[in-house]
């Protein structure tokens, strides 16, 4: 790990930023405090994996960028700053995109674990929600064929659960893909 990501100190965003280039391992970075991530099973990444790739193959010569796992999103609030590592990540802003993270995604797709679930329900999707550009956040189970849906409409975010043979739908992208293409290779 870079000297210049210490758990006990708190990080200025440039120092953060720099300490992330130089590191082997993956942090995330809440208002100053750094928490590096955990590795994930092998259906963790199977479900990332499906779900880039329907993305990129669907948006493929459309304005749009699927990107997965290492592609920081940023969330800015007041003089607060947050950098989380979504699993999947829609960008259709080209000047939100930097080199190492994202300012303006409208898709995040986080695959959800033992370890990451509740953050991932509770402490991202409240972050998540503040940014304007986004539209859309799935939560995807790995250990039962089960996707949530929130959809932003208006000021609010509506739920939708997709379970055993539904669709997959995001209607701002044109984007379809069977929860069968999704679990294929799980063996749920």
């Amino acid at each position: 790990m870079s000297t210049a990501l210490k758990h006990h100190e708190l990080l200025s965003v440039d120092e953060y930023l720099a300490g992330e280039k130089e590191s082997e391992v993956r942090h995330e970075y809440y208002a100053g405090a750094v928490t590096a991530m955990a590795g994930a099973s092998t259906a963790h990444n199977q479900l990332a994996l499906e779900f880039a790739s329907e993305l990129t193959f669907h948006l493929r010569g459309k304005p749009c960028q699927t990107f997965i796992a290492d592609m920081k999103v940023h969330i800015a609030s007041a003089d607060e700053h947050w950098f989380y590592y979504p699993d999947v990540m829609v960008n259709c802003d080209p000047s939100g995109q930097h080199a190492f993270f994202c300012d303006t995604p409208a898709v995040i797709v986080e695959v959800l674990s033992p370890a990451t679930e509740r953050l991932d329900r509770e402490a991202k999707f409240f972050a998540y929600r503040s940014i304007p550009s986004l539209h859309t956040y799935i939560l995807v189970a790995q250990e039962k064929r089960e996707v949530i849906i929130y959809r932003r409409t208006g000021t609010d975010w509506s739920r939708e659960l997709i379970t055993g043979g539904d669709i997959i739908t995001i209607p701002q992208l044109d984007f379809k893909m069977p929860l069968d293409t999704l679990y294929a290779r799980t063996g749920l």
